[in-house]
Parts: structure tokens; sequence; C-alpha cells
């Protein structure tokens, strides 16, 4: 049991068929605590009651400051400590660059880069205090490649975005033994890009990878479990690619 004991806060998990789902019931499967946090309050409650009892979901909304630390008070209350926080909740929006509008640009900004430093303060002192945590980010191949299959360049912003933050979080939390790593997923099967893809572009799709296959959630939130894990103990400030080969450094 890799998380025994340990408690850990998901973000934009209430999706049955999302990465945030996946990686909450493979921590709970290794020992683990989960509070879901999500736009939909009802749905991370059903999520929550799916993952059986102990486990609880919550509304809350990431680019709103006062309710994220609102959600990790209630979290905190209801499991008396925090070892863990995955920043997964994510939006993205497939247009071109020259058809980005302003409000575009702040919506997916918000809620893909400014929630992650919300929920990331308000974890930080619990874990400073503690001398102790993980605290793991979602970024996107698109913010390595310049651009995915499905996000506007917004999304590869905002994504690029999140690897920065990450790594300077990294180097400020150190000395607290607080970790703080990034997964940047390739595609991967989610209901987010469900039939938005043609059977002759997903064979093109293919051929740029060279495992042959488009990722599932697993595949993602076994990386998670991974970093919050004490498997990982000595890193911080890494990126971790699951994109099947797609992009290669």
């Amino acid at each position: 049991m890799l998380l025994q004991g340990k408690t850990a806060i998901i973000t934009g998990g209430a999706g049955p068929r999302g990465i945030g789902f996946a990686t909450a019931k493979t921590f709970v499967a290794q020992g683990g605590r989960v509070a879901i946090l999500d736009l939909d309050g009802e749905g991370a409650k059903r999520a929550a009651a799916e993952l059986g009892d102990g486990n609880i979901g919550l509304a809350c909304n990431v680019t709103d400051r006062a309710d994220c630390q609102r959600a990790v008070d209630e979290v905190l209350a209801a499991f008396g400590h925090l070892d863990i926080l995955i920043n997964n909740a994510g939006i993205t929006q497939p247009v071109k660059v020259w058809d980005i509008s302003e409000a575009d640009w702040q919506r997916i900004q918000d809620v893909n880069l400014k929630g992650v430093l919300f929920m990331s303060q308000a974890v930080m002192p619990h874990m400073k205090s503690r001398h102790s945590g993980s605290i793991a980010c979602m970024s996107s191949v698109s913010a390595q490649r310049g651009g995915g299959i499905l996000g506007g360049a917004h999304y590869s912003a905002a994504k690029a975005g999140v690897l920065g933050l990450a790594k300077a979080m990294a180097r400020e939390l150190g000395n607290d033994n607080v970790r703080v790593n990034c997964v940047a997923p390739g595609l991967i099967k989610t209901d987010i890009n469900a039939g938005k893809i043609s059977d002759e572009n997903m064979v093109k799709i293919l051929e740029g990878i060279p495992l042959n296959r488009l990722g599932v959630p697993q595949d993602v939130a076994n990386i998670f479990l991974f970093l919050a894990s004490d498997l990982s103990a000595y890193l911080t400030g890494n990126v971790i690619d699951v994109n099947g080969g797609m992009l290669i450094h």
C-alpha cells in the first residue's frame, strides 16, 4: 500500500471517465483517503461515494482564491491532515490563435494556471507546518511541442505556465520538504475528446506515436501515484511525460 494513512485532494475529479477520477480510484486502492474537489459539487459527492466510506466530495471553484481556502479548510476538518495535492482541474478549447478572444484567453488561463496557484497556496501553510507534502500539477504535451491536437494556443500557453509555476514552487518549497512536480500527458482518451477526432485524423495521429495507441486515464493516474508516494521522495521540479513517445526530447 503506497499511500497507507495518507490523504489527498484531487481537483477536477468528478467526471467518471476522467483522469482525476481514475487517480482517485488508484489512490484509494493504495490505502489513501481522497477529497474530490470539482466545480460540479454534486458530481464530486457522487464520485466520492463511489470511492467508498472515508472519502469526500466538495464543490470548489479553483479560480476563486477564497473558495480554494474554504475547501481546503473543510478537507482538513474532515481528514485532520493533508499529504497530497493533485492539481488536475482544467479546460480546453479548440480554436485557432487568430480567433482567441480576450474572454477565451482569460477563461483558459484562469482555470488551467491561476487555479493551480490558488489551490497550491491554500495547502502550502499546512504542508510547510508538517514539513511534508507532495503537489503534482497537470500540464500537457501541448506546452512542450507548441500546440496539441485539440487545444488552442491559449491552452498551450496556460499549460506552459504550469510548468514554470511548478518549478518555481519546487525551488521555494524544497527547504520545507514539500515536493512539486508536473505530469505532461499526450492525447488521453477522455470525455473531453470523445468523438472529436475523425478516423482519418486518428490514423495520422497514431503514426506519430511510437507505442501506436492513445493513452488512457489510468496511464496518467499511475504517474500521479508515483509522484504522490515515497517512491519519488527525491524528485522535485520534474516533468514526467506520459505520451507514448509522441514527443521524445
